[in-house]
């Protein structure tokens, strides 16, 4: 870490540009200066499929700034974007490019989801130069340091993303072993990769390419078939991603608790497990809101409100608030709290019936 960094990240530093934060006084000079928080800029944006009358499908590559760690094959990323001026917006997408290091770019390949603000925008309307907000690489979907001599790759639709940041790495990394790669499309037509996979399957050693596609009567997941084209293929390491029902057959084929499958989808968190009647009151303001379900955040700019808030994502803590009272449920983790007057980021929290809040 250079001299720099180490100031920009001192503790006096922050107390001095407190309570906003010495990032929201750099982000004005230069958006792609940071001493915590990770900002991307947009360097590319190419199509990877566009079939008309389904969404469209494209990787994004993205520079972020110095303080972004690196991500191994496999994870995922939290990816904030202001639209049209709005507050902002955040969402997970799997990382498609093969393993970096801090500060390098990477890819996200996402279809434009027709009931997803942020695919559709990333997907129809972004440019390069375009600044987003990210958290640091997360999920444990990931290579291990030692990969084994032969692994199975199976996915679905947009689920290959994570698979092919895993076979990319292992490309780069003059892989020796056997890859066996399954994944299923809805037609050759909406493929994704598919110039690079069919160069994959034309000059790929030691990596064995099925891309089926059902509909056109190609054999879905099923112990038998697995068995013919992988023997013994229970007691091969084994990545699975997709849609719920090419998980749920992939868990059936691999009897449902084997220590050799792993697998992963994303499902849309719930923001509350509670009830959400009830008033939501801010105190200093004065005012009062019928309890939505949303954030904390949310409900208080839909009162009117203005409250500090930086990334939106529970990361950089700018929008952290005291809740006097009330239960909320943080939205990432599951986790709730009813302890009286605790700080709380209000970006991240939603209330579970009556709460009051300092603000």
């Amino acid at each position: 870490m250079s001299i720099t960094q180490t100031l920009l990240r001192s503790r006096l530093l922050e107390a001095l540009t407190s309570p906003h934060g010495v990032d929201r006084y750099l982000e004005v000079v230069n958006p792609m200066w940071a001493a915590r928080e990770v900002r991307a800029r947009i360097v590319d944006v190419r199509r990877e499929v566009d079939v008309p009358g389904h969404p469209p499908v494209a990787t994004i590559t993205l520079q972020p700034t110095s303080t972004w760690q690196g991500h191994r094959a496999g994870q995922h990323v939290q990816l904030g974007v202001e639209i049209n001026g709005a507050r902002r917006t955040t969402r997970v997408f799997s990382v498609s490019s093969h393993e970096a290091g801090p500060g390098q770019r990477f890819t996200i390949t996402l279809r434009a989801n027709p009931d997803g603000v942020v695919s559709q925008h990333l997907v129809e309307r972004a440019e390069p130069g375009t600044i987003v907000h990210l958290s640091q690489a997360e999920g444990d979907f990931t290579l291990p340091a030692h990969v084994p001599g032969h692994v199975v790759m199976i996915s679905g639709g947009s689920g290959i993303t994570p698979l092919m940041s895993m076979l990319r790495t292992l490309q780069r990394r003059t892989h020796r072993g056997r890859v066996t790669f399954i994944h299923y499309a809805q037609s050759p037509e909406h493929q994704i990769f598919a110039e690079e996979l069919a160069d994959v399957a034309r000059t790929g050693y030691g990596v064995d390419l099925h891309l089926l596609h059902p509909e056109l009567g190609d054999p879905a997941l099923s112990p038998a078939w697995l068995e013919r084209l992988v023997p013994g293929y229970r007691d091969v390491p084994t990545w699975a991603c997709g849609p719920a029902p090419l998980i749920e057959a992939a868990r059936a084929a691999y009897d449902d608790g084997s220590d050799a499958l792993r697998v992963e989808y994303f499902k849309t968190p719930s923001v509350s497990n509670g009830s959400t009647e009830g008033e939501i009151n801010f105190a200093r303001a004065g005012t009062s809101a019928t309890n939505s379900g949303a954030t904390l955040l949310e409900q208080a700019e839909g009162a009117g409100l203005s409250p500090e808030f930086g990334c939106r994502m529970g990361i950089c803590f700018s929008c952290t608030s005291r809740k006097t009272e009330g239960t909320v449920v943080n939205v990432l983790t599951g986790e709730t709290s009813s302890l009286p007057d605790e700080d709380i980021r209000i970006c991240v929290s939603a209330p579970e019936g009556d709460c009051t809040l300092d603000i």
